[in-house]
């Protein structure tokens, strides 16, 4: 049984004691003392140990990783015996490495065969070699003769560099593996990383050491096995640095129900611009890409010329030299402010940034970690941090987050488990090296940590696939291994194989533009009228209405990187445009919230001490309790103030009936929730059915709708069928199963040299499924795609849960109707329709909307608001 154990912090002497004189004096020549990680973590490295280092950004994790690596080499280069071999590799999820790697590696190396140099000491020279996607031939064919002892490469470069003979030979005998940047790297591409691991431990003669870093992250202990696979002994430093974090909360004006209007507006960019005034560097978050461009344009409407060279943008539509030219002028401190979405949350070395605003909810508290640490990046200093928030329940979540981060309490990161579609690929990338007995090859995929409880059956259909035993020759999917069921063997078919493995290698699935048709009306038909971001199609479900270009359109159907639209629509948008760039609010923060709303309700009627509650539990200041109590008396004065106990149900009618789900779960789990009543609101036959999610609750509007009946027919054991269903149709199924499709090499984005555009590898996708379904609807790469959007996507256990809890009474629902929305319900009925309504129309229409909730809760006389 592995042995996952916390451990304490070595003495500075005893950390002292194992550094080689040269190594020690090069230290101490440029540090006054061991940083708190490197007591940690130094000597277990030293000692050869398994070990998770969980430091805050700026925590010297790289190099408290590297010294004892570096101590190992200094030692070995001193008697002469560094071979022509890989000693260490250190994989990061980010390619710009150079600058880091420099600081953390090159640097140290040089300075210390300088110190060896004025003493008259003879020392081989330590390599280090960096291979990323960008790295030329030439740098390659040279490492290829000269290897790098220490060798910085991506989770993609590694996996090739096993797959490549010249190579591979070197790698037979390593002893560490530094996996940085984990918390970044609980996805997919984590998942392939951590078969690549398996796989060069199990080449290699020697156990590598496995030493992983990770900003702020939990559960350690899941992240720890995930680190080293099942069966292995692993530390784990838990560095809880004496950083004290100095964050705030706060909105433009006086009252936040007006941040939105035109005065407001002026007043979030003077807000802003004071305080970028009052640091040296700055950086602003705002979650879209739309948003970090719009906050420019205003800085610059507004103070023109003061930002003139001195603003930034940063995110990842831009091309990657303008990325690096931003981040090159930020650690130079040329620039004053640079706006991200979230692009530069990962441990890029961007210099000394002093504060970070963080414009409306990063929806996690180990995000809004991430962002805070960048600044105070360096050792001693405290990270600084300022929350703005622009409407009410942005306000709730804030402070519920700022909570957690002062408090320390970390959500949960879960983490893919038996991926069909990565394991296609990394089996036809083992059966390129050598011919594999099939309880060999199981049993290396079963020590990763993603797979250590894979079935039989999973592993065998997936086998079955590789072989080509599904025929699906007539859609060029040919069979990339053989598989001998006597010998129980399998190896590589055909001699393109390396050349297809190492051109379609990798899991980050491709992204293109749609173009938007007119369908109808037919006078109108054909012409193209824009383009729309494919992630954004993801979203869309048949009759779901969007803005484009100021007008209205109606989404028919798709065909390949086409949809098909009805113009002239004059109901209102169901979908933002901003949707699909949306970050889903954590479960566990989600659940904080309703318990937040649970505890206010229990006060609610004695307004100081309630105030006074507010204040203590969120650690805000009094304004800030003043506004959360205001709008939880008028949703309790309106309505009922829905909690993490009660879900409440309003029904209310417009142009349709809507049912609004005030279900405070994230919007992962209402997704899933939404798509299964809505599916079952529709056989019910209720007419023109749409629906809404958000992280607060969805509604599904139509006519005739039974909110009874559709609540009675979704429950637990049938939640995952009925959502099967549901998708089977959609967008969301069809696109997600292209990305597996390419991930499991069905479809070669690269073949013979020529490469396969976004919107042929669609096309050829559509047909693909088509075929498939006729075959097997349990085709494992079709169960794949499944499995990623119900899990990954959404969130089927979770939500399981909801409903479970609702079956055993322990979340009560609450129906009432009411004349219109709840205050609670606003922003969700309003986000479809957000590209529509002005920033100013939208201020004027809450205002308006208070308004009549007060005159509401007057008549009832209630409560009244103060």
């Amino acid at each position: 049984m592995a042995n996952v154990e916390y451990i304490d912090a070595h003495s500075p002497e005893e950390v002292r004691r194992i550094l080689n004189p040269l190594v020690r004096e090069w230290f101490f020549s440029r540090f006054k003392d061991f940083s708190k990680t490197q007591l940690y973590t130094v000597k277990n490295i030293y000692d050869r140990k398994n070990i998770l280092i969980c430091a805050p950004t700026g925590g010297t994790k790289t190099l408290s990783a590297f010294l004892g690596i570096i101590n190992y080499l200094v030692e070995l280069a001193l008697k002469k015996e560094l071979d022509n071999k890989m000693y260490a590799v250190y994989v990061s999820p980010l390619k710009a490495l150079s600058n880091d790697i420099f600081v953390n590696l090159i640097q140290p190396l040089r300075e210390i065969e300088e110190i060896a140099k004025k003493k008259g000491i003879d020392i081989q020279e330590i390599r280090v070699g960096l291979r990323t996607g960008d790295t030329e031939a030439k740098e390659r064919a040279r490492q290829a003769r000269k290897t790098p002892h220490i060798y910085v490469t991506t989770p993609e470069s590694l996996a090739i560099v096993l797959t490549s003979p010249k190579f591979s030979e070197k790698i037979m005998a390593l002893e560490f593996l530094v996996v940085d940047e984990i918390h970044a790297l609980t996805n997919k591409r984590g998942v392939y990383l951590s078969l690549t691991l398996e796989r060069l431990c199990h080449a290699s003669s020697i156990e590598p050491v496995r030493i992983g870093l990770s900003a702020t992250i939990a559960p350690l202990e899941e992240i720890a096995k995930f680190l080293v696979g099942s069966k292995r002994d692993c530390l784990i430093a838990d560095v809880k640095l004496l950083k004290k974090i100095e964050i705030g909360l706060d909105y433009p004006g006086e009252n936040l129900l007006e941040a939105e209007n035109q005065t407001n507006q002026k007043k979030l960019y003077h807000l802003l611009d004071g305080l970028i005034e009052k640091n040296r560097t700055t950086l602003i978050f705002t979650n879209t890409r739309a948003a970090t461009e719009r906050i420019i344009h205003y800085l610059d409407l507004h103070f023109p010329k003061k930002y003139a060279g001195l603003i930034g943008a940063h995110h990842s539509s831009m091309s990657k030299e303008k990325r690096f030219e931003i981040e090159e002028k930020l650690r130079k401190g040329e620039l004053k402010v640079v706006v991200s979405s979230t692009s530069l949350e990962l441990g890029i070395d961007i210099g000394s940034i002093d504060l970070v605003i963080l414009l409306r909810s990063p929806k996690g508290v180990a995000r809004a970690l991430q962002r805070i640490g960048r600044a105070g990046h360096k050792l001693h200093t405290n990270p600084r941090g300022e929350f703005i928030v622009l409407d009410r329940d942005d306000l709730i979540e804030c402070g519920i987050l700022m909570k957690g981060m002062i408090e320390g309490k970390i959500e949960s990161t879960e983490i893919p488990k038996n991926a069909l579609d990565v394991l296609a690929q990394q089996i036809f990338g083992m059966a390129i090296t050598k011919v594999w007995d099939i309880d060999e090859i199981l049993g290396v995929i079963r020590k990763s940590y993603c797979y250590e409880n894979l079935s039989k059956e999973d592993f065998f259909d997936v086998i079955s696939y590789l072989a080509g035993e599904y025929a699906l020759e007539h859609r060029h999917v040919y069979a990339k291994i053989w598989y001998d069921a006597d010998k129980k063997q399998i190896g590589k078919k055909g001699k393109l194989a390396r050349v297809i493995y190492l051109t379609n290698i990798g899991t980050i699935p491709e992204e293109g533009f749609v173009n938007v048709v007119i369908q109808h009306p037919p006078e109108k038909r054909g012409s193209i009228i824009g383009k729309i971001d494919e992630s954004f199609l993801e979203r869309m479900k048949k009759g779901d209405i969007f803005v484009l270009g100021g007008e209205k359109y109606q989404f028919l159907f798709a065909r390949g990187m086409k949809i098909y639209v009805r113009a002239g629509i004059t109901k209102n948008p169901t979908i933002p445009s901003w949707f699909s760039e949306m970050l889903p609010l954590n479960f566990e923060v989600a659940l904080e919230i309703g318990r937040f709303r649970r505890l206010v309700k229990e006060r609610l009627k004695n307004k100081k001490e309630c105030i006074e509650f507010i204040k203590k539990h969120i650690y805000c200041q009094q304004h800030i309790a003043e506004e959360a109590y205001n709008y939880f008396v008028e949703q309790q004065g309106f309505a009922e103030i829905p909690d993490d106990k009660t879900i409440l149900i309003e029904k209310y009618k417009e142009e349709k009936e809507y049912v609004v789900f005030h279900s405070m779960y994230g919007r992962r789990v209402n997704d899933a929730l939404a798509r299964a009543y809505a599916y079952a609101a529709a056989s019910f036959r209720s007419r023109d059915v749409e629906m809404g999610i958000s992280d607060n609750g969805f509604f599904i509007a139509g006519e005739d709708l039974d909110e009874d009946k559709m609540i009675k027919a979704i429950t637990g054991k049938n939640l995952e069928e009925i959502l099967k269903e549901a998708v089977e149709k959609t967008e969301v199924l069809a696109r997600r199963f292209r990305h597996c499709a390419a991930r499991s090499l069905m479809i070669l984005r690269s073949y013979k040299g020529r490469l396969k555009s976004v919107g042929k590898q669609h096309v050829h996708s559509g047909f693909l499924l088509y075929a498939i379904k006729k075959i097997s609807n349990e085709f494992p790469i079709l169960r794949e795609a499944r499995r990623e959007v119900m899990e990954d996507l959404m969130d089927l256990r979770n939500a399981k849960k909801v409903l479970e809890g609702i079956e055993k009474g322990e979340i009560k629902i609450k129906k009432i109707r009411t004349p219109f929305v709840s205050p609670f319900g606003l922003n969700l009925v309003l986000q479809g329709r957000s590209d529509l309504i002005k920033i100013e129309d939208r201020a004027a229409f809450l205002k308006r909307m208070h308004e009549l909730h007060l005159k509401a809760i007057a008549t009832k006389g209630k409560y009244k608001q103060n």
